[in-house]
């Protein structure tokens, strides 16, 4: 479409205080200059210390907004966040599998970064069967990797990096926010191992929402043709100088600020 910025739709919760969820995934588009498409999947009830409340939205409704959107507008890429349930996670394969040729991000949240549920088995089964065989980049962290694989809480990350590339991914970054490392230490696999590794500084604060910004991110990156090593180089570039410009709107965890590049170019 002429003067149209490539249009990533993104399926994810509600965020109110805007450090993660559909509001974080919106802020990070924007600042790659992509336009997002949005599909609310739940509401939550959420400040910066936790998630008190979430309510999935019904599926069939999740169906409607995809199809409103998908069936007007053209979509270079798909970012999928909290999903909610398992119902949800159907009718969102079911939207996928009539665009095969966009590049599908998927985050697999099934709880808060503060460690509140988001999604039960019943939602990780559902994921596991629908949603991987459609999935480039799958972008868990290592507690997520190790639980989507379906092994230990404390086994290898490339043995569970090998199996959700057996279960359909095509790619695989596993971020290591919650390991033990001085670093943060990013692994990207595919079907020939390990593909890239980086490593950032790891920051003091604990921070609201930064898988979302890198999954977003990285969605971005494929929406605007960018190779995907270099894709994923990119987008980790982008999240950890929004957490390093981060800031504490509450008494919680920090959030991630996504405008960093606009605020410096400020007057």
């Amino acid at each position: 479409m002429p003067n149209s910025p490539p249009i990533v739709v993104v399926f994810a919760a509600s965020d109110p205080t805007c450090g993660a969820g559909l509001q974080a995934d919106l802020l990070t588009l924007a600042a790659h200059g992509c336009h997002a498409g949005t599909v609310v999947t739940a509401l939550t009830v959420q400040d910066t210390h936790g998630v008190r409340r979430l309510e999935p939205v019904e599926a069939s409704w999740v169906e409607q907004q995809g199809r409103a959107i998908l069936d007007e507008m053209p979509v270079a890429a798909f970012k999928l966040g909290v999903l909610a349930s398992a119902q949800n996670v159907a009718s969102i394969a079911r939207l996928l599998a009539l665009h095969p040729e966009a590049p599908v991000v998927l985050d697999p949240v099934l709880a808060s970064g503060r460690g509140e549920p988001l999604g039960g088995d019943a939602v990780l089964e559902a994921m596991r069967a629908e949603l991987l065989p459609r999935t480039m980049v799958l972008t868990p962290n290592s507690l997520e990797a190790r639980r989507l694989a379906g092994h230990a809480p404390d086994a290898d990350l490339a043995v569970c990096a090998r199996r959700l590339l057996q279960l359909g991914a095509r790619y695989v970054l596993v971020t290591g926010t919650h390991e033990a490392s001085t670093d943060v230490v990013n692994t990207l696999y595919g079907a020939q191992g390990a593909l890239r590794t980086d490593r950032w500084p790891r920051l003091a604060a604990s921070y609201h929402g930064s898988g979302c910004t890198l999954a977003s991110a990285i969605a971005a990156q494929l929406a605007l043709g960018r190779a995907l090593p270099e894709a994923v180089h990119a987008a980790q570039e982008y999240t950890w100088k929004s957490l390093e410009a981060g800031f504490r709107p509450g008494s919680g965890q920090w959030i991630p600020d996504r405008l960093h590049a606009l605020r410096r170019r400020a007057p």
